[in-house]
Formats: structure tokens, C-alpha cells, sequence
């Protein structure tokens, strides 16, 4: 079930209401009365977002230093709820050059009423899109909803882009210059043992692209995931010869994507907005390929003496290099002094964060750089627990490896006036939570 919101309210951090729209008669126009007083007043905004009051159900989100509040009369999508405050909220800022507060609003009461009336009918969420909505909401003082590289042409009819099927983009724009960039931006997170087995390990990834097309171009893009390569072969009725295939995990796709012929080609077919925006996201838990392997080696020599030896090995390929690698390696808290010696880089003890943190500007691949250091440790008669060890850390920068083994197979441009266009594919690796325990 949608939405079906009864009113909305937007209150500062005091409960005091600054704007408010009503868009059903089944709630009293108090309600926002019994909301402050429930939940304002009685500091109980950390518990549940969510909650009953009455007959009525309250669903709020702090943005800045105002509330959002939606109230809903009968059963209604949670989820889709806190989608239209974000959507909204980001619709907002569009307007109001980036900022969403207190003030923000007490300087465009006229403006979001008019929004408010265009995003909701009768309390069901409708066009969210900032793209669209600016074609035939204008205000004196908004910056211009296009302020891109593209020569402008006349605005065509705004009911047709509303209504049409690509609400996402507007037609009309030229470019001396068509290009495609295309990024595959991947954070790896890894939690090994101390022997060097592996207790979790997982990639998040996004496509990124920046589209500077002129036209309404169609774009076909092709990776080398498992169901994609199987439907090609089963088309071709040959197998596949793209190398390795990737299992992708939790994928979503942006709204231009066209869904139905991804399930029956497993390609991404779409009509791209103009500009930047994120294509998919995806997670793997599969055959990740790690861009560092660390061997820690960590003695105490009796209470006041340990010693400290680690070699990080890059596993990724000889002629790629990994860019501000740093490798943080925790100490005990009553480090005196440090001494330590390194094949490559710089190390420093940082008593802040109790580690030794050894930065690399630029890593080679297939090489072993090694750190040696002797820590000494103040003798106290109190401490009486054992150092517990946290992990090493570490983080890092891989251009052009992607520890999935995600490619791009292609990436092909159709657009009915038949211009050419350069496509520039790129791909990088950086550690998320990348741990090792010593």
C-alpha cells in the first residue's frame, strides 16, 4: 500500500509548526498537538521513528534542525513513507541552492506550498524528479535547473516530459563534444585472523557515469557478470569466451534502466540522465580478489619491550600501483618510545591513536616492503591486564584493479542523428573496513 498520508508538518527543534499541508480530512487539524506532546516533550525522538498515537500513525525524520512529520490515518507503506521525505528533501535543496533548515524555510513558504501541492495528491506521492518539476516551477532567485556544459535549446512541452517514459532527462540538448565516462568504484572490506584465515570478506561496488550526450541517445552496456554471459550463450548457442564471470549479489539499478529487457537480454539497456548519477550498485561475497595480503609478526618481550614486524605484500599486477596506501599499527597505551626502520615509505608513532602508522604514497605491485620497530612501554605496578590487541588497518587506493573482477565487456551509443561519441572507462579499488588481526 502507498503512502495515503493525511497531512504533513514541518517543525523546528522547539515543536513549533512552520509549515504544514493537509491533504485528507480524515485527521483533526490538532494532530501535530498530540505529536509534541508524546514524543517532543517526553524526549523520546531516539526510540522508533515510527509511532501510534490514537487512531493515527506518525512517521518522522530529523533533517538539519527541522522535523519532518507525515501522519497517516489507516495501515501504510513505512518504507515508502521515509523515501518521499528523502526524495522531498532533496527536491528541496535543488531549490534552494544545497541548504534544507530552519531558515530555508521561513524564506520559501510560497515555493514549498507549491511544491508540496505538485509531489502530493491527496496524499499520494507523485513526481519527485527536480529535472521535471523546474521545467514549469520557477522562482525568481533559483539558480538555473540546467547549469551544465550543453548549449540550451527551447524547453519543450513540460506535460510531455512528465508524462512520457523518460521523465529523467529533457530533450533539446547539444554538446560540440560527446563523451561517456564510465566508473567502476569499488571498496573492499576484509576481517582476517591472525593465522591468515579469512572471517569475512565482501565487496560493495557502484557504476558510476557522466553522460554529456546530445540527443536521446540509447546506451547498451555489457559486464562480465554470470547471468549475463550465460543468456549471451545461450543466445549465441556456443559458450562464452569473456573470461572470468562475476556473481553479483544485492544489485540495483537507477529508475532509467530499462528492467524488462535487462531480464530478457541481462544487459543494461537505458536512456541516460544528462550529467552524473549512479548507474548500480552491487555487492560481492564471492571470489574477491585481495589487493594486499599482511603478514603481521608482534613479540612482547616482557613487560616493557615489544617487537614489531610487518611485511605487506601487493598482490594485484606488476605494472599497477596502489596510491596512499596507510598502514595503522596499534600499540599498547603506555608507549614511551618508538624506533623502527622501513624498506619503503614513512612510519611515525602517533600517540593520539596509539599506532604506528606507516604510509606508502605510491606501492607497486608485486613487491614486499617490510617495517621493523621496537616499542618500549612505561612499567606500571597497576596494569595488571594483558594487552589486548586490536587489528591493523589499513587504506589504500588501486586505479584500474577491481577486487571483484568486474569489466566492462562494452559500452555502445545509439542516438537517431548517428554522431560519434568517446567513451572513457575507468576502474578503482579502495579499502572499506580492511583489517587484520595480530
Amino acid at each position: 500500500m502507498p503512502v495515503a498520508a493525511s497531512a504533513i508538518y514541518f517543525l523546528n527543534l522547539r515543536g513549533d509548526v512552520l509549515i504544514n499541508r493537509l491533504y485528507r480530512d480524515d485527521v483533526g487539524g490538532n494532530m501535530v498537538d498530540a505529536f509534541r506532546m508524546h514524543i517532543l516533550q517526553t524526549k523520546e525522538l531516539g526510540t522508533c521513528p515510527v509511532r501510534q498515537i490514537g487512531g493515527c500513525s506518525f512517521f518522522y525524520m530529523r533533517i538539519s534542525n527541522v522535523y519532518i512529520v507525515i501522519v497517516v490515518s489507516s495501515n501504510a507503506n513505512v518504507a515508502c513513507a521515509f523515501k518521499f521525505v528523502v526524495e522531498a528533501v532533496n527536491l528541496f535543496k535543488s531549490y534552494f541552492g544545497g541548504a534544507f533548515d530552519e531558515d530555508a524555510i521561513r524564506n520559501n513558504f510560497v515555493l514549498i506550498y507549491e511544491l508540496l501541492d505538485e509531489i502530493m495528491d491527496f496524499g499520494y506521492p507523485q513526481n519527485l524528479s527536480p529535472e521535471i518539476l523546474k521545467l514549469y516551477i520557477t522562482q525568481e532567485g533559483v539558480r538555473s535547473p540546467f547549469s551544465s556544459k550543453a548549449t540550451d535549446k527551447p524547453i519543450p512541452n513540460a506535460t510531455l516530459q512528465v508524462t512520457g517514459a523518460v521523465g529523467w532527462r529533457r530533450e533539446g540538448l547539444m554538446y560540440k563534444k560527446n563523451e561517456v565516462f564510465l566508473d567502476i568504484v569499488e571498496s573492499v572490506n576484509l576481517l582476517m585472523s591472525s593465522k591468515g584465515s579469512v572471517l569475512r570478506c565482501d565487496v560493495t561496488g557502484k557504476v558510476l557515469m557522466k553522460c554529456f550526450l546530445s540527443g536521446m541517445p540509447d546506451l547498451k552496456l555489457g559486464l562480465n557478470d554470470k547471468i549475463g554471459l550465460e543468456k549471451e550463450s545461450q543466445l549465441k548457442s556456443r559458450p562464452t569466451k569473456s573470461g572470468k564471470t562475476i556473481e553479483l549479489d544485492d544489485v540495483t539499478f537507477h529508475q532509467c534502466v530499462n528492467l524488462t529487457r535487462f531480464n530478457s537480454e541481462k544487459t543494461l539497456s537505458f536512456v541516460p540522465p544528462d550529467g552524473e548519477f549512479e548507474l548500480m550498485k552491487y555487492r560481492i561475497t564471492e571470489g574477491v580478489n585481495l589487493p594486499f595480503r599482511v603478514l603481521p609478526t608482534i613479540k612482547e618481550l616482557g613487560r616493557t619491550r615489544i617487537e614489531v614486524n610487518v611485511k605487506v605484500k601487493s598482490v594485484f599486477g606488476a605494472k599497477m600501483f596502489a596510491l596512499g596506501v596507510v598502514v595503522k599499527i596499534p600499540v599498547p597505551k603506555q608507549t614511551a618510545k618508538t624506533s623502527f626502520q622501513v624498506t619503503s615509505g614513512r612510519a611515525k608513532y602517533n600517540a593520539s591513536i596509539d599506532c604506528i602508522v606507516w604510509k606508502i604514497r605510491k606501492f607497486p605491485g608485486q613487491t614486499e616492503p617490510t617495517l621493523s620497530a621496537e616499542v618500549e612501554l612505561i612499567s606500571t605496578m597497576t596494569e595488571k591486564k594483558s594487552w589486548t590487541r586490536p587489528p591493523i588497518q589499513m587504506e589504500f587506493q588501486v586505479p584500474m584493479f577491481t577486487a571483484s573482477g568486474l569489466r566492462v565487456r562494452f559500452l555502445k551509443v545509439w542516438e537517431k542523428s548517428g554522431y560519434n561519441t568517446v567513451e572513457w572507462v575507468r576502474y578503482i579499488t579502495k579499502g572499506g573496513s580492511y583489517e587484520i588481526r595480530s
